[in-house]
């Protein structure tokens, strides 16, 4: 049986399309396009427009970015009749998203820079909505990703731009099938492309299969007007994954029907405040709900609640920051209230509140509970499900209570099915690994003491007593294991880590010994603490469930040692940071609190230590380790190794964790509960073992298309190139994830150190090809490959390296200078980011290094040389492309600060002579890379 081709995919999914209800039509080009739109838009609105008419909408279509165009297509376009008047046209039907116009057409061509022929269109009222690029059976799904991005750049804003519209993408080969958001292409990442799914969270995946569930008309309608949430802060458009999307089905789906409430369970780091916040949006929009209450246990999460529901639709949410604001809230007409908790339960038991809130006991509103895991199970949960009679509560949890990890309390053992009711909707965690939306957990554990006679099988629990878990000894074990392995888990301090431990007197210690170690030259570690210093606080850890991490309370007794000990931290880190903050209330504490939490996430802190604070509802994607020296269990347990595992990039392969603890008991119990019994695998990576298989394994196929080194410069074809560039893509990622073992070592692999470093600089040599190549109208299927260089990138080497290298060269023989000189072009050839710099870190090391005396510092010289060069090249570029010298240096500044692409508007006006229209993009976009070519070669990387 012959494969299918590209062009029989396109006409059976066409022929599909067509029983769905979408009409076929012809469209060739935009002359097409644009006729088709005027005759949709009619008959949508009931209207006839005259040439100069439509004109006016032509016009006012072809304004503005993706972003604008978006909310362009979500309002009424105005216009000015040939009688004076004003019309209005609607280009999209919202609330009854199935009453409009459905067409679907293919092989439409549009010349911009390049001229392009897109797969299959679909227009809705005739805009161009969604654009489906296919591939055939067994090529890559990352080529048609690739594909559109090529439109994106090359062709989708000519003539009136009207492919701005589009608001979704479908990339098929048949097999595999996914969607994603149309954004600008710098900010569009593969990661961020989504398979369909079932209710049960089954993966729709084939063509046909996908088509009739989500391109059914009403569907996909439905998607675009009600679950594509425009992101205010960075002009985004976000498309809900399928979880996300059934979940807020289901809860508008009770409120609409009935009085019973509900919760969901999706598991940490799934994207909760998104689901949360479009649910509350679309129920808000309820003639029969009065308010939508979207309650928080904590203030950070108020704040931070507050902050993603604005960014999402500004000014959608008022920030309650007292109750006396918050019931003014509930008088007015704010439709969606973010208050915490403690102000809720406030406002219903404060005599000076009663009278305002007594009118709303029997409002129709709908509580919405995030992280309902923590604090909704004490007498404050009854209090307000006493209080107001007629409220719909829905609970959003990742770590659900259940009679096995329920606490008792003054209320007695009670289940989250018990508070809220039915569960509407799962997505667990093996749900979110099988679909990259979390990474797995790779789980060590280190033992730190042995029994007498050196057993080592001896049980932690059977003497875990203060005696033997705190002894100094054993703290300076751990902490000296941390210092010599946190570079290998963090890849060389690119990510951080978080460490937790049992009581605050253990973590003063460990705090003390760091800085100890730090004063003493053992290690460059940035090291900060928080934590509560309310009397009794050590009592949250007795039962291992991680809670107790409020912020503290001045009502509330005071721990002075705790205090005085947190203070001196403080102080520390005011000098460190340049801060000023202290304890003296709970207000300076909270921006202690927010402060320290923005260090992390912007990697200002390696390791932060903590008793119990941010190991629940803390969100940094750059943290990738956390160290456990305490009892966790449960949903704790769950809840303190989800810290690590967002999704970041490549490199970030899994979260780590390491416990000083015997936790394998619990963990097993954790995952059995909050997935599965059959989880653990998809949840822990496998042992050190089985990726030196893979690794192996990955090594055969290799060796297999190129036995040697040398053997890659004989590939004679595109394809015999692009195997070998996806055999070492498998090698890089098998060996991305044994970096962050600690018994890696080059010698139980089948290819040394050298070999490795060798072949990487081959397929570095193929990216370069690739980026080299100026882009043409038939583009090397090397383009389509994901080559991942960020794998390869190496963060310790960078010029800082090279330096001290050639420091070490000034004083060698000539034999040792030659070992040195060619290590360093080893380092030049294989490493990703040095690769721009390599000629003139070569220059500067034949022609000015060995003129230097010894006693000449390496450094100073490279300086000169190298801000020489930079201003060198810095005036050629501002002489060859006539740019003025204070308009380039801001657009250098701010694209280094910010990593985003310079705007073409931007760099045409620091142009001394602007280039016609015709010549604006292609002059601006060259510019723009020469741009990029600067910062790349003369500042990252720079240290």
């Amino acid at each position: 049986m012959t494969t299918q081709t590209e062009q029989q995919l396109e006409n059976a999914l066409i022929a599909q399309l067509e029983t769905l209800g979408w009409d076929r039509v012809t469209i060739k080009d935009e002359t097409d396009l644009i006729a088709n739109l005027k005759q949709q838009l009619e008959a949508h609105n009931g209207v006839t427009l005259s040439e100069a008419e439509f004109k006016q909408v032509l016009n006012k279509l072809a304004r503005g970015n993706l972003f604008e165009k978006a909310k362009i297509l979500r309002d009424k376009v105005d216009f000015t009749r040939d009688d004076g008047t004003t019309g209005y046209l609607e280009l999209i039907n919202q609330v009854q998203w199935c009453k409009n116009r459905y067409q679907v057409t293919h092989q439409i061509t549009m010349e911009g820079t390049y001229k392009n022929r897109y797969d299959v269109t679909l227009l809705v009222n005739g805009l161009p909505l969604v654009q489906i690029e296919l591939k055939r059976r067994g090529l890559e799904m990352k080529e048609a990703f690739n594909q559109t991005n090529r439109y994106h750049k090359h062709s989708f804003a000519a003539g009136y731009g009207l492919f701005g519209y589009l608001q979704l993408f479908v990339i098929s080969n048949g097999v595999n099938t996914k969607y994603y958001a149309n954004n600008p292409v710098q900010k569009r990442d593969f990661k961020q492309t989504f398979f369909w799914t079932d209710e049960d969270n089954k993966k729709i995946s084939q063509l046909s299969d996908f088509a009739e569930d989500f391109l059914e008309k009403c569907t996909l309608s439905k998607m675009i007007t009600k679950y594509i949430v425009l992101h205010e802060s960075d002009q985004l458009l976000m498309a809900l994954r399928p979880y996300q999307f059934y979940a807020v089905e289901r809860i508008v789906e009770r409120v609409q029907n009935t009085q019973k409430n509900g919760y969901i369970w999706h598991t940490t780091g799934s994207g909760k405040t998104l689901t949360s916040f479009k649910a509350a949006q679309i129920l808000t929009q309820s003639p029969n709900v009065h308010k939508v209450v979207f309650v928080v246990d904590r203030k950070d999460l108020d704040f931070q609640t507050i902050k993603e529901f604005n960014s999402f639709s500004e000014g959608s949410v008022d920030a309650t920051t007292n109750t006396g604001n918050l019931v003014k809230q509930f008088s007015d007409d704010t439709p969606l209230i973010v208050t915490t908790l403690q102000k809720l339960n406030t406002a219903i038991s404060r005599e000076r509140h009663l009278a305002t809130m007594e009118g709303l006991k029997d409002k129709r509103m709908v509580f919405i509970f995030d992280e309902c895991h923590r604090s909704q199970f004490g007498e404050t949960h009854k209090r307000i499900t006493d209080y107001f009679q007629n409220v719909q509560m829905f609970g959003f949890t990742g770590t659900p209570i259940f009679a096995e990890n329920a606490a008792k309390n003054a209320l007695g053992k009670r289940t989250t099915k018990d508070l809220f009711g039915k569960c509407l909707h799962k997505y667990v965690i093996t749900d979110a690994i099988r679909d990259e939306n979390v990474l797995k957990f790779s789980v060590e554990y280190i033992r730190t003491f042995k029994g007498k006679d050196g057993v080592e099988d001896i049980e932690v629990e059977a003497i875990d007593t203060a005696e033997v878990m705190e002894a100094p000894a054993r703290l300076e074990k751990i902490t000296d294991y941390i210092i010599a392995n946190h570079g290998r888990k963090t890849h060389g301090k690119q990510f951080t880590a978080i460490m937790c431990v049992s009581n605050v007197k253990t973590l003063a210690k460990y705090y003390d010994l760091f800085k100890a170690k730090k004063e003493a030259g053992d290690h460059d570690l940035t090291i900060a603490t928080i934590f509560s210093y309310q009397a009794n606080e050590e009592d949250a850890d007795a039962d291992g469930m991680g809670a107790g991490d409020d912020l503290p309370d001045d009502s509330r007794p005071i721990n002075k040692h705790s205090r005085d000990t947190l203070e001196a931290c403080i102080g520390d880190y005011n000098s460190h940071f340049g801060t000023n903050y202290n304890t003296k209330d709970s207000k300076l504490f909270y921006a202690y609190y927010k402060d320290i939490g923005k260090r992390v996430k912007n990697r200002e802190i390696d390791i932060l230590l903590v008793v119990n604070m941010f190991l629940t509802g803390f969100d940094s994607k750059p943290l990738n380790t956390i160290y456990v020296d305490k009892n966790l269990k449960h949903h704790g347990l769950i809840q303190a190794y989800s810290r690590t595992n967002r999704t970041m990039g490549a490199k970030k392969s899994q979260g780590n964790v390491v416990a000083f603890r015997n936790l394998k008991p619990a963990t097993d119990k954790a995952i059995e509960l909050f997935a599965n019994k059959d989880a653990q695998e998809e949840i822990i990576l496998a042992p050190y073992e089985d990726y030196v298989a893979k690794f192996e394994e990955a090594a055969a196929s290799l060796f297999a298309i190129t036995p040697t080194v040398e053997s890659v410069d004989d590939l004679l074809t595109e394809e015999d190139e692009a195997a070998f560039v996806q055999a070492f893509r498998e090698l890089i990622r098998v060996k991305n994830v044994l970096d962050c073992f600690t018994e890696f070592d080059f010698s139980s692999l089948p290819l040394d150190e050298q070999t490795f470093a060798d072949f990487r600089s081959k397929y570095l040599d193929l990216y370069d090809k690739v980026r080299g190549e100026k882009e043409k109208e038939k583009v090397s299927i090397l383009d389509d490959l994901d080559f991942e260089v960020e794998l390869i990138s190496r963060d310790k080497i960078n010029v800082s390296y090279i330096i001290n290298l050639l420091r070490e060269m000034q004083s060698k023989n000539p034999e040792d200078r030659a070992k040195t000189h060619k290590t360093i072009m080893d380092v030049l050839d294989t490493d990703a980011q040095l690769r721009s710099k390599k000629e003139l870190i070569e220059r500067f090391i034949s022609e000015h290094f060995p003129d230097l005396a010894p006693s000449k510092d390496v450094g100073e010289a490279f300086d000169n040389y190298w801000d020489a060069q930079r201003m060198q090249a810095l005036k050629e570029l501002r002489d060859d492309e006539s740019l003025k010298h204070d308009g380039l240096e801001k657009v250098l500044e701010q694209y280094h600060f910010t990593g985003k692409s310079p705007l073409r508007d931007d760099v045409i006006g620091i142009m001394e002579k602007r280039p016609s229209l015709r010549e604006r993009r292609s002059v601006a976009d060259r510019v723009i890379e020469k741009i990029k070519a600067f910062v790349e070669t003369f500042i990252d990387g720079i240290d």
